[in-house]
């Protein structure tokens, strides 16, 4: 009798068998998870790295000029400053730029007396007497004329050129001005200027000013 057929086995997988593949599965699928998580950190790290833009400066104020000289040049130092002595009830205050100083008159109303001080001829005596006429809307003086409206004052710093103009019109304003060209090589411009009344009220105790000027 032929033999019976033997039945073939197929060898059948282990349960361990498939819970070591799909281990492998899940470990394959959670280090690709864990790649792109690592790689999607990186971006914002490296353009975090990105140097920060520099903070814009605040604008330089309209005109200042910051490391330059001023605009206005400081009053040159005389080798031997002019000196003065005040009437009672006037008072002197810190000048700036050309001006020297300032004086405060006890008279009410318009009025103002300054101390100049210029290096040199500083363009001379006619130029700067027309100047201060043009500023009370007067027509300019040639030599001969203004030798006419010269008058002089002694005082201890030598003699000093004085000036008296009053502008045409109603309102009238008026400008008294001493000249002086001291041995130092400065020229010093002391002016009394402003309404007519409060210069005709102050000429008198500017007159005293005038006469007390001397070289310290």
């Amino acid at each position: 009798m032929p033999n019976p057929s033997i039945p073939l086995h197929r060898p059948s997988l282990r349960p361990t068998s498939s819970a070591a593949l799909l281990g492998a599965g899940l470990l394959l699928l959670g280090l690709g998870c864990s790649s792109e998580q690592v790689s999607h950190y990186r971006v914002p790290k490296e353009s975090a790295s990105a140097p920060a833009p520099m903070p814009a400066m605040p604008p330089t104020p309209m005109g200042e000029r910051t490391g330059e000289p001023s605009d206005v040049p400081p009053p040159p130092k005389p080798k031997g400053s002019l000196k003065w002595s005040l009437p009672k009830g006037w008072s002197e205050l810190p000048g700036g730029g050309m001006r020297f100083a300032t004086f405060k008159t006890p008279y009410a109303g318009k009025l103002e007396a300054t101390v100049v001080v210029l290096p040199g001829p500083a363009g001379g005596e006619l130029a700067n007497v027309n100047r201060w006429r043009g500023q009370i809307a007067l027509p300019a003086l040639d030599e001969a004329a203004l030798a006419k409206a010269r008058t002089t004052l002694k005082a201890k710093v030598g003699t000093v050129n004085v000036y008296d103009f009053t502008s045409e019109g109603t309102a009238k304003s008026r400008m008294v001005a001493g000249y002086v060209a001291t041995p130092d090589g400065n020229t010093w411009f002391l002016k009394l200027t402003g309404d007519a009344d409060p210069v005709a009220k102050a000429k008198a105790d500017f007159m005293t000013i005038l006469g007390s000027l001397h070289l310290d």
